[in-house]
């Protein structure tokens, strides 16, 4: 592993963790050279389907991509990474669970717009506005209101 401070390739383990899903290994590194201690995180490695953008183009899936668009929905909200990474480890169960070599990039758009208001209502109001690519503000207070219309059956039942 290179070191991300002095780009030495050896350095040695100095503590190794388990995520409570057991499903990540986080690693406490020391480079010999510089001395510097850095975390790596060790994951298995999924075999997802290929990505279907809007233009037809195909992709493999970018975990950081999805990470990022959701930090940004959640800035200066009350959300943690670790909220972050959960939601992120629920998408790819997802995609791992679906039919076929493929998925539409359309279709984990709405995976995330169905399954982000339980993170939080303002990530998705945010998210929702970008996702959809709203024409004027009209376009925008419809989807508001059908939300909203959606939040209130919840809390009716």
């Amino acid at each position: 592993m290179k070191c991300p401070y002095c780009g030495h390739l050896e350095n040695r383990v100095i503590d190794s963790r388990v995520n409570k899903d057991k499903t990540i290994i986080r690693r406490r590194r020391a480079c010999a050279s510089c001395r510097q201690r850095f975390t790596t995180y060790e994951r298995i490695e999924l075999m997802l389907p290929m990505l279907i953008k809007k233009d037809g183009r195909r992709e493999p899936w970018n975990r950081g991509k999805i990470v990022a668009g959701l930090e940004k929905a959640c800035e200066k909200l009350p959300v943690s990474m670790t909220d972050i990474d959960a939601f992120v480890d629920a998408i790819e169960l997802r995609l791992q669970d679906a039919a076929g070599k493929e998925v539409s990039t359309r279709q984990i758009g709405e995976w995330v717009m169905e399954s982000l208001p339980a993170l939080d209502e303002v990530a998705y109001v945010r998210f929702a506005s970008v996702y959809r690519q709203f024409k004027d503000v009209n376009e925008f207070m419809d989807e508001l209101k059908l939300f909203l219309g959606k939040s209130q059956e919840g809390k009716e039942s």
